[in-house]
Order: structure tokens, then sequence, then C-alpha cells
């Protein structure tokens, strides 16, 4: 069973950066990596993915040209790289996986089978 695990939420000023990890329990060779958020009262939203072969990436609009997906396959993790954050990214951020996207991935969360916890991100001043 692959577990995920996120690390790296914590309270940021506007304009901030933070990175994210997400730390898997195996190899996630065979895996592609997404990135979501929830804030209170709103529906979840996919911000980043990443193939499982590390040559593909998409990004949602909002979070294009500020936020950067990477993964380190020796190290089974994955992070996200948040720079100019504003209050409007404040929620709980999740890593997921998907099977089988070796060369490509979809930023859908139907398509990603295993999530981990959540780390909770606060921009505020």
């Amino acid at each position: 069973q692959l577990q995920l695990v996120e690390s790296g939420g914590g309270l940021v000023q506007p304009g901030g950066s933070l990175s994210l990890s997400c730390v898997a329990s195996r190899s996630l060779d065979q895996y592609a990596i997404g990135w979501f958020r929830q804030a209170p009262g709103k529906e979840r939203e996919g911000l980043s993915c990443i193939s499982s072969d590390g040559g593909s990436t998409e990004y949602d609009d909002s979070v294009k040209g500020r936020f950067t997906i990477f993964r380190d396959k020796s190290k089974k993790t994955v992070y996200l790289r948040m720079d100019s954050l504003e209050p409007a990214d404040t929620a709980t951020y999740y890593c997921a996986a998907a099977s089988g996207r070796v060369t490509h991935c979809v930023l859908s969360g139907d398509d990603f089978g295993w999530w981990g916890q959540g780390t909770l991100v606060t921009v505020s001043s």
C-alpha cells in the first residue's frame, strides 16, 4: 500500500515562499504525483502534477509562474516550491499519486488513487 506524507506547511507572510514535500513509503517510479489544495468552504483544486518519468509537468493557471514541482526519485520525494504567496493561497495542501502516468499527468483529482493527509499553509501578515 502506497502511503504519502506531506510536510513543510506553516505560516508565511504575503510575498513569501514555502517548499512542501511529499514523501512516499516506496518507490514512485511508476507514479505521477500531483499537488492539490482545499480551502475552507471551497472545492478541492488541482495545482500541479509531474509524470512518473519527471519529463512532463502541468500547472493550473492560478499558480503558473509562482509554483514549481519537481521530484527526487532517490528520496522518493516530490516537492512543491511556492513563491510570491498570496492570502488566497491559504489552504490545506495535499499530494496524491496516480499509477501508470509515465510520460504525462492529468491534473484531475479523479486520476489519483492515493492521497496524503495534507499540510496547512496559511498566508497572512
